[in-house]
């Protein structure tokens, strides 16, 4: 998957979806900040976002998701939206 670049959209996307890190740490994982987008974007941020990675990109995110990010409904919907059915199990933490 390749780096979002530190651009005014992005870096405005990112103190909106990862408003806890500074943007550029919060675009250093490219997986986990698309995971927060995919729960969290609107339809605006979406449409900056998807100038900067493609289906692909979107469902190696979904592959390489963290635990605890995106919600069931958004999984499914982004899912389903790339063609992946059966929408495959969300992630899972793992503990021990």
């Amino acid at each position: 998957m390749k780096p979002i670049p530190l651009t005014p959209d992005t870096t405005a996307l990112a103190r909106r979806l990862i408003w806890f890190e500074e943007p550029q740490e919060a675009l250093s994982d490219t997986a986990r900040f698309v995971a927060y987008a995919l729960a969290r974007a609107t339809h605006e941020d979406m449409k900056i976002l998807r100038d900067i990675i493609s289906d692909d990109d979107l469902r190696e995110a979904l592959d390489k998701a963290p635990p605890g990010i995106i919600d069931p409904r958004s999984w499914a919907y982004w899912n389903a939206k790339l063609g992946r059915y059966p929408t495959p199990p969300m992630p899972t933490r793992q503990f021990g």
